[in-house]
């Protein structure tokens, strides 16, 4: 894995150089994750078997810190997401920057740059390096965002990104270093999840465990753009279509999910856990749905419905049990999927057309009618319809939550109560993106285009058609059913913790009773099913009432706004101090 993160950073320092040849130069720039997405799968046996591949470099032997890193199986699913995506976003980069061809080298250097640290953040083991890799990614997300430094919006947006995430990095860094300390020193990942299942991390100091479970979601809730700082995340929409792709599809607002998924099965058990990831995932699940209805630019329509979906995904890995951790897994790889291939999309109209106000757009299923199907498959992967690897994932988080909802938890009532109104918002803005992208309207005439190449399309199309694993559900279980395995002495099977009643599986592990499937019969979840694609039909159907609406009321204050008055009265403050 060393040999991988030394590869990125050798391309990165000579990407100046290699892109003198010009925008092919990204292909050759595109060896460096593919030969990282060959490494990772030709791990799969040793992954599978329980061979963990493991890796340490002795870094400051005084305090105890080293870079070790673990390839375990929610690495393996993640670094393969990183690698695979990373390289074809950057294939896709050589036609797109046909007519935007600044700064390519530079762009080259951090975009590979942070390939590399996002491939280091979700193979670490070690909680110091974690963070050094976290703020690294927040650095080189800085100036990819900031690619085109001579807009204003650009130069805004990028700015507003790093102070956010950076901020939720340090809270972070806190709740990693108390964590360590309770622990006697300890800075693996693995042994601190571990001392959380046996019951033997701070069990005599509740209040310091559950400062650093605050600490920990927050740093998780910046980067993965969640209420109340989700508004960082529209804003870098400034950034070339490949970092949007990228960045904000597949890779580093995943890092908040990453960091979820990797804790839940040492935390899910306590009341502020819960509360928090519950709380904020649902709730930004439903806001970034709702502001997704009322975008007319497709790719702002986009980036709330990744808001969204983030919301959701936290909110599923994070619920405490292994038929959730199941669904939320698949929804990670079906949702770094579709969302990276409608991003693309979105890149190839703009590279096009010029333009991507749905207002503007009409008839270009006619005249990319492979491109459309391909936005087709993904876009029906987005909303869950079947047999897509999205609609796989949602039925299974909707079956666990049906189960839970059966113990009588009011909690797991209102949970489901809300993952099927965001469920509802998203079916609607899917709709609405794809007619918006797509459709022909009747007042609106074709706008003219550039032809477009073979080489722009095939990386959207390859990664929307990538949602076709939802016909082999089975493979897919197969693939993240370990993730989903906990050991027995996890505290979520103590006395009076509520709602988890696991399935005891051989090995003294808790496998989860849920599974992916096609057709589980005429079930809870299939009536949910229906009245969601139902209610989401009726909603884009009216969305010119919907639009109307949310134009004369505003349940919140725009928090872009609240964001600069803040950083006016600090920099007011301080001016006034310091004289």
């Amino acid at each position: 894995m060393t040999f991988l993160l030394l590869a990125h950073i050798v391309a990165a320092l000579f990407a100046p150089l290699i892109m003198r040849i010009g925008r092919r130069g990204f292909l050759v720039l595109a060896l460096v994750p593919t030969v990282a997405f060959i490494w990772v799968v030709s791990h799969l046996p040793q992954v599978y078997a329980g061979e963990i591949p493991t890796e340490t470099i002795t870094w400051i032997p005084q305090l105890g810190l080293n870079f070790t890193f673990r390839l375990d199986v929610l690495s393996w699913v993640m670094a393969l997401l990183v690698s695979g995506v990373g390289a074809l976003v950057l294939v896709y980069c050589s036609p797109y920057f046909a007519r935007h061809a600044a700064a390519l080298g530079r762009f080259g250097a951090v975009f590979v740059a942070f390939a590399g640290a996002m491939f280091g953040l979700v193979t670490t083991d070690n909680t110091i390096a974690l963070y050094v890799f976290w703020e690294a990614t927040t650095v080189f997300s800085f100036l990819l965002i900031g690619h085109h430094h001579e807009r204003q919006a650009s130069r805004r947006a990028a700015h507003q990104a790093i102070i956010l995430t950076t901020m939720g990095g340090l809270a972070m860094l806190a709740g990693l270093v108390m964590l360590a300390l309770v622990r006697g020193g300890s800075t693996s990942l693995a042994q601190l999840v571990a001392s959380a299942r046996a019951g033997t991390l701070a069990p005599d100091q509740p209040g310091i465990l559950t400062a650093c479970i605050v600490l920990l979601l927050i740093g998780a809730a910046s980067k993965s753009a969640l209420v109340p700082t989700h508004f960082w995340l529209p804003a870098a929409m400034a950034a070339p279509t490949p970092v949007s792709a990228y960045l904000h599809a597949a890779a580093m607002v995943k890092a908040g999910v990453y960091l979820v998924a990797r804790f839940a099965p040492a935390f899910a058990a306590t009341a502020i856990w819960q509360v928090l990831v519950l709380g904020l995932g649902l709730v930004t699940m439903i806001v970034g749905g709702y502001r997704a209805l009322r975008q007319y630019d497709i790719k702002l329509l986009l980036a709330f419905g990744t808001i969204s979906q983030l919301g959701m995904m936290i909110a599923i890995v994070g619920y405490g049990t292994p038929a959730m951790m199941l669904a939320g897994c698949a929804m990670i790889v079906a949702h770094a999927l579709f969302k990276s291939a409608l991003f693309l999309t979105v890149g190839v109209i703009d590279w096009s057309v010029g333009t991507r106000d749905l207002r503007e757009l009409s008839g270009l299923g006619r005249r990319l009618p492979l491109l459309a199907t391909g936005a087709a498959i993904a876009t029906a992967s987005m909303i869950g319809l079947p047999p897509f690897a999205g609609y796989v994932a949602k039925e299974a988080a909707l079956g666990a939550l049906v189960d839970q909802v059966a113990t009588g938890s009011v909690r797991d009532l209102a949970a489901l109560t809300a993952f099927g109104l965001g469920s509802i918002l998203t079916f609607a803005y899917g709709l609405r993106f794809y007619w918006g992208a797509f459709a022909r309207k009747p007042a609106v005439e074709t706008p003219p285009g550039h032809a477009i190449t073979p080489l722009i399309q095939t990386p959207p199309i390859f990664l929307a058609s990538l949602a076709l694993i939802g016909l082999v559900p089975g493979v897919v279980e197969a693939g993240l059913q370990p993730i989903a395995q906990i050991p027995a002495a996890n505290p979520l099977t103590t006395p009076g913790a509520p709602n988890r009643e696991l399935i005891t599986g051989s090995g003294g592990l808790l496998s989860a009773p849920g599974h992916l499937t096609l057709w589980g019969g005429w079930t809870w979840p299939t009536v949910i099913t229906g009245v969601i694609i139902v209610a989401g039909v009726a909603l884009f159907v009216a969305r010119s009432h919907v639009s109307a609406f949310q134009r004369r009321v505003a349940f919140l204050p725009d928090p872009d706004h609240s964001f600069r008055r803040s950083e006016q009265a600090i920099e007011n403050f301080a001016a006034t101090l310091t004289s």
